[in-house]
């Protein structure tokens, strides 16, 4: 299993958009979830305007074939996105360890 983890600093007026985008059930879970091996998002806040992203799939090849196969709506969604945060920082993609 994997988890890429990001962390974001979003602006006050677009949290409602943020956090209904990137909630378990939100736009980007429902894009990943059109691809086999997704496991799931959690959206977790430090406090107003700091949130952590946590995507797990099942391996990492299947995150890569998702982005093969999905690249033009990850990108189309990530635009409708821009703008919404002051800061946008991928931490990595960390491999559980059995």
């Amino acid at each position: 299993m994997i988890a890429i983890l990001w962390r974001y600093e979003v602006r006050p007026e677009r949290v409602a958009d943020f956090e209904r985008a990137y909630r378990t059930d939100g736009d980007w879970a429902q894009l990943f979830a059109k691809a086999a091996g997704y496991l799931g998002t959690e959206l977790l806040r430090e406090r107003e305007g700091i949130y952590l992203t946590i995507d797990r799939w099942r391996a990492r090849e299947d995150f890569d074939a998702f982005l093969a196969a999905h690249r033009q709506a990850y990108d189309a969604l990530d635009k409708v996105c821009d703008g919404w945060t002051i800061a946008e920082t991928r931490l990595g993609l960390f491999e559980a360890i059995a």
